[in-house]
């Protein structure tokens, strides 16, 4: 099993940034993919961004290319999601996904990612 807690969710004014962290614990493993994910009221949830086993391929939505960089430390079991130039249709609740295997690749649908974290709220004001 494989455990995910996201935090550094928050309300921002438009224009802003906020640092996600999801950090796992269990049987984890650095060879995993993670992705960060979102849902807003009323909409499905959508693929935010992605990052393979070793940090070295990404893969990031068209809605914020350029505004928001993912990225890990795997000797910390953590991935981030730093979001700037925050906007208020960025406004959801954020998920962490993990896709256990070894030196997985970067996995964009939700259906490739087998554990998630509870999510954490982020609100932006305009």
């Amino acid at each position: 099993q494989v455990q995910l807690v996201e935090s550094g969710g928050g309300l921002v004014q438009a224009g802003g940034s906020l640092r996600l962290s999801c950090a796992t614990s269990g049987r984890t493993s650095s060879s995993y993919a993670m992705g960060w994910f979102r849902q807003a009221p009323g909409k499905e949830r959508e693929s935010v961004a992605a990052i393979n086993w070793s940090g070295g391929s990404t893969y990031y939505a068209d809605s914020v290319k350029g505004r928001f960089t993912i990225s890990r430390d795997n000797a910390k079991n953590t991935v981030y999601l730093q979001m700037n130039s925050l906007k208020p249709e960025d406004t959801a609740v954020y998920y962490c996904a993990a896709r256990p295997g070894h030196k997985v690749g970067v996995a964009i649908t939700e259906y490739e990612y087998e554990y998630w974290g509870q999510g954490t709220q982020v609100t932006v004001s305009s």
